[in-house]
């Protein structure tokens, strides 16, 4: 009789502590979700900190679905370090039913952007008819300057306004109408003047669930700045199966410190990496600092005839597939992310070599390392 009445009264106790009665309302206080931000982990980088980054984002101030505070919640939850809203100048959807300000998502979210210990960077997309197709300019003056109409006669000087502001300008989505327009992805003698005289400065080559290899391709050749984003309209949780190795599409940026300044002085020097679930996708010095400052090859902990073994561990949430390229050693090794895998060697062996299949430095080409052996 006794422990039946404890448990009830433990049962009772532990109930009061999630919920709570108030005015005859029972609060069922463990329903709420309490503020957690999720902790995304990847080393600095070659004395770098390592910036989650979003840089083209929509609200419902052109045609995205969401209040401008929303995407500064979805940031700071999903564990990202940077955001930019880049709502449409020539495509506003929704101008029936939400004022048109092309300043507004801005004001908006800036000081919630603040509150919640995100670097906040002003942007804008400039919409025009592909080709050659749509341009984000971040790091911007007022929005409200550039060009509303949408004719194909405009594109230099829409492109223009951003360059008078001094803005950061990337190529979005190059080849998001391949299939619906005939040579829309290809390198535009547009595309190419605006490189030559310093106002193309980056190129989208991951947009949401798709990764642009051309796009990575050009980035090489021509010395652009390799950008993933969302391009998020909805809510990421809506679009996005979150969890595991699954986040949004991001720009992973090597920067000197947290702040916009130096946001802009990595992107103006090309420190960065796309990614995308379980892909990385950059120029290969980029790729494979950050390929070394996630994993890690441990000494021999066990010989058994003539092969070590040996530990190989993975520091970070991002995740590689490897495939023995040259050396004596195990044919494939998974690098989940947060974890280590066991793989064999001859006793003399000195370095073996992987590639990396779930990292792209070309659009044919994948990240190769070598991995001594200690």
């Amino acid at each position: 009789m006794k422990l039946k009445l404890f448990l009830l009264l433990f049962f009772c106790s532990n109930l009061l502590v999630h919920a709570q009665i108030d005015n005859g309302v029972f609060r069922m206080n463990e329903l709420r979700n309490p503020k957690k931000r999720q902790v995304v982990q990847i080393p600095d980088v070659n004395g770098f900190q390592t910036l989650k980054c979003d840089f083209h984002t929509h609200t419902v101030f052109s045609d995205g679905h969401v209040w401008p505070n929303v995407r500064v919640q979805e940031a700071w939850q999903e564990g990202l370090d940077v955001l930019a809203i880049t709502d449409h100048i020539e495509y506003t959807p929704h101008s029936e039913d939400v004022k048109v300000g092309h300043n507004r998502a801005w004001e908006l979210a800036q000081n919630a952007a603040a509150e919640n210990n995100l670097v906040f960077i002003k942007g804008t997309e400039i919409t025009r008819n592909t080709p050659p197709g749509h341009f984000n300019a971040i790091f911007i003056g007022d929005a409200s300057d550039y060009i509303e109409d949408r004719a194909g006669e405009k594109d230099k000087e829409a492109v223009m306004k951003a360059v008078e502001q001094d803005a950061f300008i990337f190529w979005n989505h190059p080849g998001w109408q391949v299939n619906n327009i005939e040579g829309s992805y290809e390198w535009l003698g547009f595309i190419d003047e605006l490189k030559k005289e310093g106002n193309l400065h980056g190129i989208e080559v991951i947009n949401g669930f798709g990764m642009h290899l051309k796009a990575l391709d050009w980035a090489v050749d021509h010395d652009l700045t390799v950008l993933g984003t969302s391009d998020i309209h909805n809510l990421v949780k809506h679009d996005y199966d979150l969890g595991e190795f699954v986040h949004r599409s991001m720009t992973l940026v090597f920067a000197e410190e947290r702040t916009p300044e130096s946001v802009r002085e990595a992107l103006e020097a090309g420190r960065t990496v796309a990614w995308a679930s379980k892909y990385l996708a950059g120029k290969e010095a980029h790729v494979r600092n950050l390929f070394h400052a996630c994993v890690e090859m441990g000494p021999a902990f066990h010989t058994r005839g003539d092969r070590n073994y040996y530990e190989i561990k993975n520091n970070s949430d991002l995740y590689f597939e490897m495939e023995l390229k040259s050396g004596d050693s195990t044919g494939k090794v998974t690098l989940f992310p947060r974890s280590a895998q066991v793989i064999t060697a001859p006793v003399n062996q000195q370095n073996i070599t992987y590639e990396v299949v779930t990292t792209f430095v070309r659009s044919d080409e994948h990240l190769v390392v070598e991995l001594p052996l200690k």
